[in-house]
């Protein structure tokens, strides 16, 4: 087993981050270590696909540290990370009589992990919860950092809390469950962390993806433990300096570069209704359209992003996105939840490991039309 800390400013309470193999038989017991005695009660929030492959098995480990246990299954697709599933929840977790010291369990992907993480914050005005992420995306990304939220029909994440989890278990035995779209979304999200990230993360990654689709090497191997401990790593170390992603920040360690390639990718998720991409598909596409703007803008070599290309390819095949109307995608874009002073904030690239905050002001609409057709169209 592996372990990540993730280091806050008090008063928020610094957690780890667990990465191996088999680790949810031994839940129960980090759950009970974490809480306390006092604790009694556990509110396991997850899908029934989920639940049905790996809810037995956590629900007998904190059984058997004497917790009542009681399951809420909410609809599989970001379409039911809802304000409607968040009420649920919140029903669910009274009805049950969870109190401040009782903890909510988010067992599933990125939609669990954020609508659990918010029903944790704002019942009884906060209450612990922890992640157990059983996505590639979820691991490496949505569960650390204590962003939680739900969609509203203008957008994504429009409402939402910061609220850190007392612990993070990454079981990569889930992986093994994954269909490959799942994969190619985490694969996805991995290469943006890589390129923003520097490029030992960039390259660790890409050398990873160039082995996998060679056969030699494969989902339950160390270089993978490596490799997400890295990307974990990564995370932790901008949340630990910009916790809450301070407006005025503009610098390489701002926690807003972590968006590069979601402000096209959350617009192609909502002009879609939420039903053709996963979350890491559509950022796949966002990254390639940054990374055009930011060649056009003659920041970015052709060479660099030549590589990020590459690398996104590896991920595996995205979604066709042709037939979607560039006029709809940019009118999404200009509801980005990112925006400052009514102008959106662009995560654009100065090299691998370079990112730079732009203004929307400094992107010529022709500069946005011409790279999403330069990057949807070449993909039919």
């Amino acid at each position: 087993m592996r372990k990540v800390q993730v280091k806050l400013q008090a008063p928020v309470q610094n957690y780890q981050i667990a990465i191996g193999c088999e680790l949810l038989p031994s839940l129960g017991v980090e759950v009970r270590r974490t809480l306390g005695p006092k604790s009694s009660r556990v509110a396991v929030i997850s899908n029934q696909q989920v639940f049905g492959l790996y809810g037995p098995s956590v629900v007998q480990s904190l059984r058997a540290e004497k917790f009542i246990v009681t399951p809420l299954l909410i609809g599989d697709g970001e379409r039911f990370k809802s304000l409607n599933s968040l009420s649920k929840a919140l029903t669910f977790l009274s009805e049950n009589g969870l109190e401040r010291n009782d903890a909510v369990l988010a067992l599933g992907g990125g939609v669990v992990g954020d609508l659990a993480g918010f029903a944790a914050a704002v019942y009884l005005r906060g209450i612990p919860f922890f992640q157990v992420p059983t996505t590639l995306l979820a691991q490496i990304d949505s569960s650390v950092g204590g962003k939680t939220g739900v969609n509203l029909t203008t957008g994504k994440n429009l409402v939402g809390a910061f609220h850190q989890p007392r612990g993070v278990f990454i079981d990569l035995d889930t992986l093994k469950s994954l269909p490959t779209r799942e994969l190619t979304a985490g694969w996805c999200e991995m290469v943006k962390q890589g390129v923003v990230g520097g490029k030992d993360l960039f390259e660790q990654t890409a050398n990873f993806l160039k082995a996998l689709a060679s056969n030699s090497t494969g989902l339950r191997s160390t270089k993978l433990e490596s490799l997400v401990a890295a990307q974990c790593a990564f995370k932790a170390e901008i949340v630990g300096g910009d916790e809450r992603e301070a407006l005025g920040r503009t610098d390489r360690r701002s926690r807003r570069i972590l968006n590069f390639g979601h402000t096209v990718g959350h617009a192609l998720e909502a002009v879609t209704r939420y039903r053709r991409f996963r979350h890491g598909e559509a950022v796949g596409y966002g990254m390639l359209v940054a990374g055009e703007i930011s060649k056009l803008l003659g920041l970015l070599d052709a060479s660099e992003l030549e590589s990020l290309g590459h690398a996104v390819a590896l991920c595996g095949t995205l979604p066709q996105a042709a037939d979607l109307d560039n006029r709809d995608i940019i009118s999404a874009i200009s509801r980005d939840k990112k925006s400052v002073a009514g102008k959106i904030q662009w995560i654009l690239l100065e090299g691998i490991g370079k990112p730079r905050i732009v203004n929307g002001q400094e992107i010529p609409d022709a500069c946005l039309r011409d790279s999403l057709k330069a990057v949807l169209r070449s993909r039919e």
